[in-house]
């Protein structure tokens, strides 16, 4: 590309995103002694902001070589994302107060749900609630209904005649079924069937995140003029109303009947819903937004980490037979249940260690800086700034784990063996600060408990009743990533057949 070109180039970009950028670097003295990856000039680090949408995971990786235990910077089109390293300074993250360091705001930056969702989604977010209270305690009572819609989504979506393969694109299969799965969980039988329903909790997902991208393509003054030509998710929400509307009418009427106490009332998120927000404005809108929002918390990540577990697992037979072996034992001696799932040592320790080394995320743990903020090392991050982890980084450090960039199905079956004290620290569901997938802290994931339940009972249907393997009879399919975002790659098919033998 000629010199020409390439100022033009930094002119127009310039010309666009350069006032937040211009302010960062000419009045904050605090940010300019964070060091850089890349150049870090008022222009020129617009040079780093385009490298970075397609070299993300590069540039994290040579700042963390190079700073790993203390802070860095990396610019990107709208602002400075400071990336923190470093066991000690993870803690100091994970402990940070709220009113200093927001996971919420990061949020809704990231997700400009402000627009997209609503103000009230983060104002008021009693979907957390729900999750960390009774949705998390009905894992048990409800597994039997999970279990029965995964084994008929698998049914549905991968229709297998005889002993012939059938081929299936897998993200969006998967998509399928785990959407199924979580409305059973939360809205139950018949409407977690209903085609429309099923169509629009699929594209919502899709809609945020999209509209979300598109978004954040744009500089802050700019997105309030931008949202309203982005019309899919207030459709989306829309639709939600015809749907939950007269359910919610007939719950709150069936409440004023039978009390409180009604025995009788159905188990499911539009129950917790009313039961959490009993005391304060309620409104239709807000629960449409809630459990939308809620679902769609729940797909994404599950479908992106669910595919990355086939993904493995087909591409290495030589785990299929150990994990068939362990759920057959099992299931065997126990039956299905939540308790016999989290026997599943082998199977927890597989998908624990494909999201480990899968790189699903780019950055987790993302706070938005609400006030000058100073790590132990005496970097000072100040106000307006984003603060992440950087996730392969800290997944693949050699100080965190033996042969850390080998694959190891059962590396933590083995750890969790060889010391029975401390057994539940290595499993998948627990926190800590070398194994970031669910952040860390009390802002980590609230739904992880039934998220790890939920895969573990997939990943179990598909070892006791199919064959598998990659249609192009290749090796793993890359990742996609621009930017901070990243997932599994979305258009790779596998082949399925049921087994000669027939499963548990």
């Amino acid at each position: 590309m000629e010199a020409q070109t390439v100022a033009a180039l930094l002119i127009t970009i310039a010309l666009c995103y350069g006032p937040s950028l211009w302010r960062t670097i000419i009045h904050n003295r605090k940010l300019r002694s964070i060091p850089t990856i890349g150049p870090s000039g008022s222009l020129t680090s617009y040079i780093g902001a385009l490298r970075f949408l397609f070299h993300a995971q590069e540039m994290l990786q040579e700042g963390y070589n190079k700073f790993r235990g203390s802070l860095f910077k990396i610019p990107t089109l709208t602002s400075w994302i400071v990336i923190v390293s470093g066991d000690k300074l993870i803690d100091e993250l994970r402990r940070a107060p709220d009113d200093t360091l927001s996971s919420t705001e990061a949020f809704r930056e990231l997700f400009s749900t402000d627009l997209t969702l609503g103000p009230e989604f983060c104002d008021d977010p009693f979907q957390i609630e729900i999750t960390r209270g009774p949705l998390t305690r009905n894992i048990g009572a409800k597994f039997a209904d999970v279990q029965d819609e995964v084994i008929a989504a698998f049914d549905d979506f991968i229709p297998i005649q005889g002993g012939e393969w059938t081929e299936v694109t897998v993200f969006n299969t998967v998509m399928d079924i785990v959407c199924r799965a979580n409305n059973r969980m939360l809205v139950g039988l018949p409407l977690c069937r209903d085609p429309d329903w099923m169509n629009l909790t699929k594209r919502f997902t899709m809609d945020v995140i999209m509209s979300a991208a598109v978004l954040n393509i744009f500089p802050a003054g700019l997105k309030p003029f931008v949202a309203p030509l982005l019309r899919r998710v207030p459709r989306a929400l829309k639709r939600g109303v015809e749907h939950l509307e007269p359910l919610i009418e007939e719950r709150l009427e069936q409440k004023a009947l039978y009390g409180k106490d009604w025995s009788e009332m159905p188990n499911d998120m539009v129950s917790w819903a009313l039961d959490v927000t009993m005391d304060r404005p309620r409104n239709t809108n807000a629960f449409v937004r809630i459990i939308l929002g809620t679902i769609f918390g729940a797909s994404h990540t599950t479908t992106m980490s669910f595919t990355s577990v086939l993904y493995e697992l087909a591409t290495r037979p030589e785990y299929i037979q150990p994990l068939r072996d362990e759920v057959e034992a099992v299931m065997k001696e126990e039956g299905w249940s939540q308790g016999s799932v989290r026997r599943l040592w082998k199977v927890d320790s597989f998908i624990k260690e494909c999201l480990r080394v899968s790189t699903v995320n780019i950055v987790i743990m993302g706070r938005k800086v609400l006030k000058d903020f100073t790590f132990s090392d005496g970097t000072t991050v100040p106000a307006g700034c984003t603060v992440m982890v950087p996730f392969d980084c800290v997944h693949t450090d050699a100080d965190n784990y033996i042969d850390a960039k080998t694959f190891d199905g059962f590396r933590f079956e083995k750890m969790r063996r060889r010391n029975d004290s401390e057994h539940l620290k290595h499993q998948f569901v627990t926190l800590s600060v070398d194994y970031v997938l669910f952040g860390n802290g009390r802002h980590a994931c609230p739904g992880r408990f039934f998220v790890a339940n939920e895969m573990k009972t997939m990943l179990s249907h598909v070892l006791l009743n199919y064959d598998i393997k990659m249609a192009d009879g290749g090796g793993r399919p890359k990742n996609w990533r621009f930017g901070i975002h990243g997932g599994p790659n979305t258009t790779a098919k596998m082949l399925f057949r049921k087994r000669a033998k027939s499963g548990v």
